[in-house]
């Protein structure tokens, strides 16, 4: 019996280990800049059918997407063609500038 449970437990191990997602995330500006809620749901609406895209947070102040993302499945360079394919051009920000970015937004 108990060496039952230890298998279990060894095979339950090995599954959520294959199962483990490589998430990431890249934090990028658009040009034209986003000025209004119609500009973030046009984002929002458009990049959640690109393959590997988990989630989208937009901000008209820090004029940021940060978009969370499948490493197995896409990566930077595809997130920034389906920003291309609604006629914006992503840039990615570095993190020291999205520092900056962040604290700048919280002075105000």
């Amino acid at each position: 019996m108990k060496r039952r449970i230890v298998l279990l437990a060894a095979a339950l191990g090995c599954m959520l280990t294959v199962c483990a997602k490589d998430l990431k995330t890249v934090v990028c500006t658009t040009n034209p800049k986003m000025h209004c809620a119609n500009c973030e749901n046009k984002i929002k609406e458009n990049l959640r059918f690109e393959k590997g895209v988990k989630a989208i947070e937009t901000s008209v102040e820090k004029q940021t997407v940060t978009v969370t993302y499948d490493a197995d499945k896409t990566n930077v360079d595809n997130i920034i063609k389906g920003f291309a394919k609604i006629k914006y051009q992503a840039t990615v920000v570095p993190p020291a500038e999205e520092k900056m970015q962040q604290e700048a937004a919280d002075k105000k």
